[in-house]
């Protein structure tokens, strides 16, 4: 595929990626009445279907990465090449913000927020580099046939066992620093997730490498929010 069709591809995803997560977050808390728990768990099924949904329809044009910690891998192994890796990272980050202002606009929402909602710690940076871990190592070791399945499986399960609730992309907290709702995340937290997240991935590598076996064939499909 041509270059700019993968980069259309890249942040039409995110951006639907990203209006999944804040809009069902939105939703979730407002149907909820005050119950969390059961907010926190619309909002994974809501992922989870989006997730896999999106991996399908876009992973044979651009990989469906969605998510610069899977480009950077994929570049790594070279299953992207080098010269690829800055523009889908930036077709990434500017369809998280679109995803957010859609979100936004879906509830009749401001559509220019910054979160208010910290998420710091040290606990918060081992859960996500704990999900970008388990996420990059799905990716590299799943069947061709399963990798959408199984990582919209394992995120449904990260948004639960992780304190951070798993956002394992540093596209995904992008966006949501820009929405001031259930998903958000304040600009203040943003770079210790994203180091964290950076960090999952390369010991993920790493691990893939000692771990041995081939690569799947579909080396570039997956993603996450």
């Amino acid at each position: 595929m041509g270059l700019p069709r993968q980069l259309l591809a890249e942040a039409l995803g995110t951006a639907l990626l990203l209006a999944v997560v804040i809009g069902s977050g939105v939703m979730a808390e407002r149907l909820a009445g005050g119950n969390v728990a059961l907010a926190l768990l619309a909002n994974t099924l809501a992922t989870v279907g989006g997730l896999y949904v999106l991996i399908e329809v876009f992973g044979p044009v651009s990989g469906a990465h969605f998510n610069p910690a899977v480009s950077a891998v994929m570049a790594w192994r070279g299953a992207l090449p080098a010269g690829a890796l800055l523009p889908f990272i930036v077709a990434q980050l500017a369809g998280a913000w679109l995803g957010a202002l859609l979100a936004h606009a879906m509830f009749d929402m401001t559509l220019l927020q910054a979160s208010a909602k910290l998420r710091t710690g040290t606990g918060q940076w081992v859960a996500e580099a704990v999900a970008t871990f388990g996420l990059v190592l799905v990716i590299l070791r799943a069947p061709a046939s399963r990798v959408a399945a199984m990582v919209a499986a394992y995120i449904g399960a990260a948004y639960w066992f992780t304190a951070s609730t798993s956002f394992a992309n540093p596209a995904a907290v992008f966006g949501r620093m820009f929405s001031d709702s259930f998903a958000g995340i304040a600009p203040a937290s943003a770079p210790g997730f994203v180091v964290a997240e950076l960090l999952g991935a390369a010991l993920a590598v790493a691990m893939h490498r000692l771990l041995g076996g081939p690569a799947p064939a579909s080396g570039t499909k997956a993603t996450h929010v």
